[in-house]
Formats: structure tokens, sequence, C-alpha cells
């Protein structure tokens, strides 16, 4: 039997997070195939499925970011290995609030970004989802706490 080429990283099964729609899919959050790390669609929810940020893109940008942070680091990886993100707004006046969020995150970083408006995303509340790709480094470690 051959050897997985990747790591799922925080599995889930939908009819538990989306309880008020008929799903039953398995995901994940994350996959780490090599040095490519490719991240779920981030938004303003935490790990424990609450909301952040109701009505707020700002806010649930800055959610979403710690939970990208968090899950590149289960990775192996941190945000100065992003190389792509994919940002989607439910309405365009939410670009600003949210591009100046996630640049905080991201200053220094330099990855190439590609920003979408949509109708509307998995949940009536979600304001905004950003999705991300990062590559470590070879010989890259994580520094110890």
């Amino acid at each position: 039997m051959s050897q997985p080429t990747h790591t799922r990283i925080r599995m889930f099964n939908t009819k538990d997070t989306y309880p008020n729609q008929s799903l039953d899919n398995d995901l994940c959050q994350a996959v780490r195939a090599g040095n490519t790390v490719y991240l779920r669609g981030q938004i303003g929810t935490d790990f424990d499925g609450r909301l952040v940020g109701l009505g707020d893109p700002r806010a649930q940008a800055e959610q979403a970011m710690r939970n990208v942070k968090q899950l590149l680091e289960e990775a192996g990886s941190d945000l100065s290995h992003i190389v792509k993100t994919t940002t989607y707004l439910t309405d365009v006046r939410f670009r600003e609030p949210v591009y100046r969020e996630v640049g905080e995150w991201l200053k220094g970083v330099f990855p190439i970004s590609t920003g979408i408006t949509v109708v509307a995303l998995g949940q009536p509340e979600w304001l905004m989802e950003i999705d991300v790709i990062a590559v470590i480094p070879d010989g890259w470690t994580p520094p110890q706490a």
C-alpha cells in the first residue's frame, strides 16, 4: 500500500457544521500536499462554529484571518508562505474594510490576489470568505514556541 501524499487537517462532516441544510459531505479545513497548503474558504466563524461580526465585514475578515493563521500553523506553515488569496464578497462596498483587514495580516507578504463579488455565500449572514494557498520553503521549520 502506498503512503499518503497529503495530510488532512480538521476533518468534519457538513451535517454537523450546517445543521440547517440537508448535507452529508466529508471535508476538512486544510490539506497539506508536499510543501503546498490549501485552505478551505475561511469566513467569520470560529472553529467552535460561532459567527464573529454579524453584519460587520471587517470583523468577519479579522476572524477569517485568525483561522487562516491557525490552520497554516497546524499545517507546519505560516502567513509569510501565502502565495495566493481569493476573496469573495457579498457586496462590493465591503471591499475596502475587508481588504484593509486582510492587508494588515499580510503586510510584506505580497501574494497574488483575486477578488470576486458574489450574490451569496453558504449562509446568509456570511459577508466575506477568503481562500488561501501557501507554499512552505524547502528546509523551513516552524519557530519553537
